[in-house]
């Protein structure tokens, strides 16, 4: 007998290429991505980065090419990160209106107004101890000082602001720092500038290439007692809350494929708002080195990754792809 219903077959609708364009359901473009940027002090540097093929410490004399080639690959925005010459215990060069970032932001400013430039607001870069703020001796040992670390903090934004910062991003998981950035940014007449939390930054194992790349690893101890724990997912929709009602503008994820889950559930929670994920360095590197042995075309898995993270719900990608990206888009 034969059946009452005809059987149902999604594979018609995958029969020709050009209908599986058609009925794509997330699509990534140029538009998405953010290019992260090293700058390095001195002249006439462009040291290689060995754990992140194609990507260098750059000084700021170098940045005329890099900044010409972004605007032809059509990439809309980079994120800024500072070796600054000198680290002391507070990263007095990351609020210096001479410091390194600083310099970096009115450079790129000149060369291609039109950029858009998020400063990542944190301290490990410049601290001799390598933690995101100012440690203090406590009960438990040393441990950055969240309070003290917010007043830094808010100087380092006005700063960016000032230079020409388009985005603020702070980075360092302190309680209160949406609240103390935005305060000191209104104070300063910058009510236009808006702060991108990395509101669930977690602990990750995969930060290690970018820790070369700055040279930020911790001196002592590890960031445990800021950055979250990889087991926790209801924390991070506290996290995010918190930042929400701070004043958060956009939000962030990092890492991302680690943490599509995560993604997920802060854009269901909170649609409205502007979501970013970081595709990090040991997720680039892992990649890298698995197409490097030929065991995965590194063109489709980056895509496929990157998707992914578009897929779960995120607005923009921070990632170090997007030249690779951007090159195939566009044809």
């Amino acid at each position: 007998m034969q059946n009452q219903f005809p059987m149902t077959r999604m594979r018609r609708l995958r029969s020709h290429p050009k209908l599986r364009d058609m009925i794509r359901e997330t699509i990534l473009t140029p538009n998405d991505l953010v290019h992260p940027l090293f700058i390095h002090h001195g002249n006439d540097v462009k040291n290689p980065i060995s754990a992140m093929p194609g990507h260098y410490q750059l000084s700021i004399d170098q940045l005329p090419n890099e900044i010409k080639a972004l605007k032809t690959l059509s990439i809309p925005a980079v994120i800024l990160f500072g070796l600054p010459q000198e680290k002391d215990p507070l990263g007095e060069d990351s609020y210096s209106h001479n410091g390194i970032i600083q310099s970096a932001i009115k450079k790129i400013k000149d060369l291609n107004p039109d950029l858009l430039i998020i400063t990542d607001a944190c301290f490990c870069e410049y601290t001799d101890h390598g933690h995101c703020g100012v440690l203090h001796n406590s009960s438990k040992g040393m441990d950055v000082d969240n309070d003290a670390t917010l007043e830094l903090l808010a100087q380092q934004a006005i700063s960016h602001a000032q230079a020409g910062a388009d985005i603020i991003a702070p980075s360092g998981m302190m309680d209160g720092m949406v609240s103390a950035i935005r305060q000191g940014l209104d104070g300063e007449g910058f009510h236009n500038t808006p702060i991108l939390s990395y509101a669930a930054k977690y602990s990750s194992s995969l930060y290690g290439p970018f820790r070369h790349a700055v040279d930020s690893a911790p001196q002592m101890g590890d960031r445990k007692s800021y950055q979250m724990d990889a087991a926790n997912s209801n924390e991070a929709l506290r996290e995010i809350a918190l930042d929400v009602q701070e004043g958060a503008d956009m939000l962030m994820v990092k890492p991302a494929t680690y943490y599509l889950d995560i993604l997920r559930r802060t854009k269901d929670a909170y649609p409205g708002i502007p979501l970013g994920a970081y595709h990090v360095s040991g997720e680039y590197a892992m990649i890298k080195a698995a197409a490097e042995k030929g065991w995965i075309d590194e063109e489709a898995v980056m895509l496929e990754a990157l998707t992914s993270i578009k897929r779960a719900g995120a607005d923009f990608i921070i990632n170090y792809f997007c030249k690779e990206v951007s090159k195939k888009l566009l044809g």
